[in-house]
């Protein structure tokens, strides 16, 4: 049975957009970098460009945008287990859209398991989203505006000065790369919060047949 639901659907779903919002709201308070618009749209655009490179379907590619968008609507009940509960929440929210039960499956599989703590790439839509997800580091998600107060995460996000995902020539690998102000942070700050992620994004990209690269200004680490 074909569906309805598009990424375009979901992004005018007013039901959705309010617990995105409110999402965000809950991390801000808790003192949590940005988890709103415009980290989710970049999430969806990161997840889409690896899985159409790679050749798959355009509903498949669909799919991924539409459980980027939707990854961290969990955060709204506890950042705690945010992955299943927000799994939990898309399966409501679609089911009510009459989105078929097979692609259900694949949007609530990847949300469930795109977290580093109890996810694992499963298909190639969780590992586009797992990848899309861990690799949105950058300043601009820094929401506290004094330098002085900033604890290591706010450090580590804000010194990452650029940050690009992308392809190298023969799409063997998919390669993150950053420009670190080691002024404000080091390469080994950033590593202490973030190595299990790029763990993870080296194992959802092995899941898809290519290699996870990083390069740190200029410096292959990964």
């Amino acid at each position: 049975m074909a569906s309805i639901v598009t990424y375009k659907y979901i992004k005018q779903n007013p039901d959705i957009m309010e617990y995105i919002r409110r999402a965000d709201k809950a991390l801000e308070a808790q003192g949590y970098t940005e988890h709103s618009f415009a980290h989710v749209e970049k999430v969806a655009a990161s997840a889409a460009m690896i899985l159409e490179t790679l050749g798959y379907d355009e509903r498949t590619v669909e799919l991924a945008r539409i459980a980027a968008m939707m990854h961290d609507i969990g955060n709204v009940i506890n950042r705690i287990d945010h992955a299943q509960s927000g799994a939990v929440m898309a399966f409501r929210l679609l089911d009510n859209l009459d989105m078929p039960a097979s692609e259900i499956c694949s949007v609530i599989s990847a949300i469930g398991n795109h977290d580093e703590g109890t996810g694992q790439a499963l298909d190639p839509i969780s590992a586009a989203l797992i990848i899309g997800d861990k690799t949105d580091v950058r300043r601009s998600r820094v929401r506290n505006t004094d330098l002085l107060t900033f604890d290591i995460h706010d450090r580590v996000n804000y010194a990452v000065v650029m940050s690009k995902l992308g392809f190298n020539g023969d799409c063997s690998s998919i390669v993150l790369e950053l420009e670190i102000d080691t002024e404000l942070s080091s390469v080994l700050e950033y590593f202490e919060i973030f190595m299990d992620r790029m763990l993870m994004c080296r194992r959802a990209a092995e899941f898809l047949n290519i290699r996870f690269e990083m390069l740190i200004n200029g410096g292959r680490i990964l």
